[in-house]
């Protein structure tokens, strides 16, 4: 899917479910900011997905993750993974510009994105999930992000309570680790970091490098809330939580982003074309 543009959708724009080997490049989509679910891309249980060259206006968040809702995912198991993201353009008022989950029942794994700039948004790079979930966030690797007027930069949510129906388990406990941020830079922003994981099912290997947050005129006093969350922090400003302890200088490099291509990276857009035979 390539060089459309897409205005108004009453709910999500571009929905793959299920699906293996997919480009989407160069959309152009457009949604009133005040209009909620009109999210951008929304990646549903799919492998091999590249995104890049996109620009997006929302009234929710511009991309959202998604494998699976509660018993429903968790019973299917189909993850999305293996999913690149590179430069995004997102203006969301009211939402992320990368969002995983909150339906993640499935599985999220193996996400990389860069080269992003954030205009105007809520937050930069959400996770949300729930005790009920199950399945799984890890191997999530951001690095390259430009943020301009956030209200927070990072946010983890664990108790993003919305559900089916009420046959979940609360007893499907989501595993949140190895998410890595590094190579940032935000202004004008209203707080840096909302991490507010689970009791008895801590959100780990959080690690967060060279990032600096520049702060409104009124910012909020406790800029970093953290609960409930464990990983390390270097080189960053505003200082992190006690739960990120600052590594220093030297460990600058200690939030990887894998070396190696994924296959789709590698794979050129087949072009269309459809000519209109002479009548």
């Amino acid at each position: 899917m390539s060089n459309i543009t897409l205005i108004n959708s009453p709910s999500w724009h571009v929905h793959p479910v299920y699906c293996r080997n997919i480009i989407i490049q160069g959309l152009t989509i457009l949604a009133p900011v005040k209009v909620p679910n009109t999210d951008g891309i929304n990646p549903d249980s799919c492998t091999n997905t590249r995104i890049e060259d996109c620009y997006i206006v929302s009234g929710d968040d511009c991309i959202a993750v998604k494998s699976g809702w509660d018993q429903y995912g968790i019973a299917f198991g189909m993850p999305t993974k293996q999913l690149v993201i590179r430069r995004l353009t997102c203006i969301s008022p009211s939402s992320a510009v990368i969002a995983l989950g909150s339906e993640m029942s499935g599985g999220i794994e193996d996400v990389r994105a860069e080269d992003i700039t954030a205009i105007n948004s809520e937050s930069g790079i959400r996770i949300k999930t729930a005790v009920g979930r199950g399945g799984y966030v890890k191997d999530i690797y951001v690095r390259g992000m430009t943020m301009k007027t956030m209200k927070w930069v990072f946010w983890m949510t664990g108790n993003y309570g919305s559900h089916p129906d009420n046959n979940y388990d609360p007893k499907a406990l989501p595993v949140i680790e190895n998410i890595n941020y590094r190579d940032m830079v935000a202004e004008n922003v209203t707080m840096a970091a909302r991490l507010e994981g689970i009791s008895g099912d801590t959100f780990s290997g959080i690690c967060i490098s060279n990032v600096t947050i520049g702060l409104t005129k009124k910012p909020k006093k406790l800029q970093w809330n953290c609960t409930d969350v464990a990983g390390i922090s270097s080189d960053v400003t505003p200082q992190p939580c006690d739960l990120l302890p600052n590594q220093g200088p030297g460990k600058i490099a200690a939030c990887n982003f894998p070396e190696e291509n994924l296959p789709i990276e590698n794979a050129d857009v087949q072009m269309c074309s459809y000519k209109t035979p002479n009548l």
